[in-house]
């Protein structure tokens, strides 16, 4: 991250001027976030009834034999079909994020789950 693509840091993938303006509207609403350190599909357990709950879900990218998430995080090895089971049971809206592979295109549509592409700038 200090060091980014090419020696240029967080610039390399964002634009800082863009990131700031974020970083603070989302500072605004900071009494509405809890951040935690840990497991996340406890978290999913333990607020799945919740309806005021919100999940935004962004696991490593292994399903489909990817590598990108095993080479960029440390805890990456993550049942995906577990996961999207686990969200199936949830009340609350979510965002899950992931690479359009068949798999996992299967699994969304075997679950029920809405599906939209997003085109990504920096992939």
């Amino acid at each position: 991250m200090n060091e980014g693509e090419n020696g240029n840091g967080v610039a390399s993938r964002w634009y800082p001027k863009t990131l700031g303006r974020r970083i603070r509207a989302i500072g605004s609403y900071a009494d509405q976030f809890d951040f935690f350190e840990g497991d996340g599909l406890s978290v999913i357990d333990k607020h799945q009834e919740d309806e005021k709950a919100a999940f935004f879900i962004d696991p490593p990218y292994t399903a489909s034999g990817k590598r990108a998430g095993r080479r960029l995080y440390t805890y990456n090895d993550i049942d995906h079909g577990d996961l999207f089971q686990r969200m199936s049971k949830v009340r609350s809206p979510f965002l899950m994020t992931y690479d359009a592979s068949p798999d996992i295109l299967t699994m969304a549509q075997r679950h029920g789950f809405h599906l939209a592409k997003v085109i990504m700038k920096n992939t």
